[in-house]
């Protein structure tokens, strides 16, 4: 049977069906999906059947899947180390009920791109569905490539050759968690173009989002302000839709092309158990094959240290 494309807007997204993607395809099937996945920029696959195994073994049609962030002195819910624990669940599977482990994970209803604090950045993100609230609990995506395309050309102009800075604590902050500036000021964060050519389509796209703290040679309130227009301009009514999920479907965005969030679900009453492969920028520079955990590490305050009360499942859809 041949795969199905069943786009979701004119532009951006599309439903994906007619492959058994629980098994091994050939070169032709992988490169056919990777096209599709570069033009559409996120693709819905419903009732996958995948499990934890074959869920990281087809991420690897898009290149090398990252592993987790872990601790090594605490247990992990995953049977795989290539995958983020995007749950509102602990580790015996209750719903999380720790106000701080909550207070972290709200960043991740702010319009981001994953990992883009991260110098190595992140480009396919595979999010699992493996339990659902009965309402709510979607995730939201926005359009970089055709919100860049129908900039006005001032504002193009204004763009060429920015770069901003991005931290993980800074979207925390902005989320609710009390770090002041001078702590974020001390903690690691990368520097990426404002705009940059998407690998995959040849189409340039806006880098911007809840991470985005600073732009490099501008004054910190314009550059914020600049910042917060960016998103906002992305994140219009006609670059955006929403994925409902039930057991079993999966989403698949590539964060160099868009943004993302979590929609709202009441998640001290239902279960949202989710989980995530995240596949490198295959334009990247070498990076240890651990590096996310490397990274909060070297920041002092991991997002699964006593200081923050939180494992690493905070970073899931970060």
């Amino acid at each position: 049977m041949a795969i199905k494309v069943e786009p979701i807007s004119e532009r951006f997204g599309a439903e994906v069906s007619g492959v058994d993607i629980t098994k091994p395809l050939d070169r032709a099937t992988q490169r056919e999906i990777v096209d599709i996945q570069n033009k559409w920029g996120v693709t819905v696959w419903r009732n996958t059947g995948l499990t934890d195994a074959s869920h990281v073994a087809f991420s690897r049609i898009f290149g090398h899947v990252e592993l987790a962030p872990r601790h090594s002195g605490k247990p992990c819910r995953m049977s795989e180390p290539e995958l983020f624990d995007a749950s509102n669940l602990d580790i015996e599977g209750n719903i999380v009920s720790n106000e701080s482990i909550r207070l972290g994970a709200k960043g991740n209803r702010l319009w981001h791109s994953d990992s883009s604090f991260m110098d190595v950045r992140s480009a396919q993100a595979l999010l699992l569905c493996h339990e659902a609230p009965p309402h709510g609990g979607p995730t939201w995506f926005a359009d970089t490539r055709s919100a860049y395309d129908d900039l006005p050309q001032a504002m193009k102009d204004r763009l060429e050759g920015l770069e901003a800075t991005h931290s993980y604590f800074w979207s925390r902050r902005r989320a609710g968690y009390p770090y002041t500036e001078e702590e974020i000021d001390a903690k690691p964060q990368a520097t990426h173009p404002v705009v940059h050519v998407h690998a995959g389509s040849g189409r340039k796209a806006l880098f911007v989002g809840a991470h985005t703290r600073d732009i490099l040679g501008m004054d910190r309130e314009e550059g914020r302000k600049l910042i917060d227009e960016l998103v906002e301009w992305c994140t219009q009514p006609q670059y955006v839709f929403a994925v409902h999920y039930k057991p079993g479907d999966m989403t698949i965005w590539d964060n160099l092309c868009t943004l993302h969030r979590g929609g709202e679900y009441d998640d001290t009453q239902y279960r949202r158990d989710m989980r995530r492969t995240t596949v490198r920028d295959p334009l990247a520079p070498a990076a240890a094959i651990d590096h996310f955990t490397k990274m909060f590490t070297a920041a002092g305050d991991t997002p699964f240290s006593p200081a923050e009360k939180t494992r690493e499942r905070v970073l899931a859809a970060s």
